[in-house]
């Protein structure tokens, strides 16, 4: 069967890909974008979306029709994908309620800013990294209005390449064990530095890692000095394991004290340092997607509300296991062994085989070491 003819689904859409690209597994990246857009709808009464790397356009419909977006701007830099992409748009909007343009994305950013014409919502689902697009994305985007940014280049911000990741985030990204949570933080350290230079700042609204792709939604502010104070470096010590937040200032002390004698830690940054996500939003995103009967959304929404304020690194449950010379420990008992000595501990979305916990890794091991004693006394 052509592929080219197949119909997809998705939320209340049918579409067809053509000769367009369409990622299925990117479908919870785009359900929490259309939480988000329509509680923004439901506050301001007003949304306006630029969908700029459209592809097929299943974003821009859905944001129209679910999210009762007013007016969608969907783009593409690719003109070959206008028969699908127009014929997908047409089955379901009205002439009135959207536009269809095939250029570079910063053309069209610098074409907004010309005419200052500023979105509700800009939508930049890049392919790779989205650095081209990080200070160019702020013309576009209201006072007050929603940036939304992919990143496919997970090589770049997991240590692999650490010169391209100075290149790509203006940061040097080392390997370590929670390197998907340093993605997330690499975009929107970059986005927050691009901000600053223009006299804004941002609020993460949240941060997904799906797989091989990293999406983070901003809201873009007037300037708060204060935030400057969640941007900094992520040291970790490859001999015990221990992580710790360094500012600037403490950078030419940066040693892990874990040891008879201090350990150097390996730094990765500047990043984001600060919440992943705001738990008030987030609130209010899974009362909706409970009215949409999005259940497992309401589960990923529950998982991100519980991580949000925690520190900026994760604990891999193999990791605890292998420091510990032991099995790894298994999840939810171990959260509840840290909750009941008094820290706070949850899973996290980015990786079901590890725990964010403000106690120290010697801590879970010394925890983990509770969970084998327990289960082999009963085998």
């Amino acid at each position: 069967m052509n592929r080219n003819s197949l119909w997809q689904q998705e939320g209340k859409v049918k579409f067809q890909i053509g000769n367009t690209f369409y990622r299925s597994q990117s479908q919870i990246g785009r359900d929490l974008g259309l939480l988000a857009a329509a509680i923004y709808k439901a506050d301001t009464g007003k949304l306006r979306v630029l969908d700029v790397m459209t592809a097929c356009g299943v974003r821009s419909l859905r944001y129209v029709l679910e999210s009762q977006a007013d007016w969608v701007w969907a783009n593409d830099a690719n003109p070959e994908v206008n028969i699908t992409l127009s014929q997908n748009l047409a089955s379901y909007l009205e002439p009135s309620s959207y536009q269809i343009t095939y250029q570079d994305a910063n053309r069209v950013f610098f074409d907004c800013y010309q005419r200052q014409d500023y979105y509700d919502l800009v939508d930049v689902d890049s392919f790779g990294s989205p650095a081209p697009h990080f200070s160019t994305s702020l013309w576009a985007t209201k006072i007050g209005g929603l940036l939304y940014l992919t990143s496919t280049d997970g090589r770049t911000s997991s240590g692999h390449e650490p010169e391209k990741s100075l290149q790509v985030y203006g940061a040097y990204a080392r390997w370590h064990p929670a390197l998907h949570e340093q993605g997330l933080r690499l975009l929107i350290g970059s986005v927050l530095q691009q901000a600053n230079n223009k006299g804004l700042s941002i609020q993460p609204i949240f941060s997904l890692f799906n797989g091989q792709v990293y999406r983070v939604m901003v809201r873009v502010l007037t300037h708060p000095s204060s935030e400057l104070k969640h941007y900094g470096f992520l040291g970790y010590c490859h001999h015990c394991g221990h992580y710790e937040t360094v500012s600037w200032r403490q950078l030419s002390r940066a040693v892990c004290h874990h040891h008879a004698s201090p350990e150097p830690l390996t730094l990765s940054g500047p990043m984001w340092l600060g919440p992943l996500h705001d738990r008030p939003m987030l609130q209010r995103m899974e009362r909706l997607a409970q009215q949409w009967n999005w259940s497992e959304r309401v589960q990923l929404l529950q998982t991100m509300q519980a991580e949000a304020d925690l520190p900026s690194y994760f604990f891999g449950l193999g990791e605890i296991g292998r420091r510990g010379k032991m099995d790894p420990p298994p999840r939810d008992r171990l959260i509840q062994l840290l909750q009941a000595e008094g820290y706070q501990a949850s899973p996290t979305h980015i990786n079901a085989q590890a725990i964010k916990t403000n106690a120290a890794i010697a801590t879970c091991i010394e925890l983990a070491r509770q969970c084998q004693s327990a289960k082999d006394s009963n085998s």
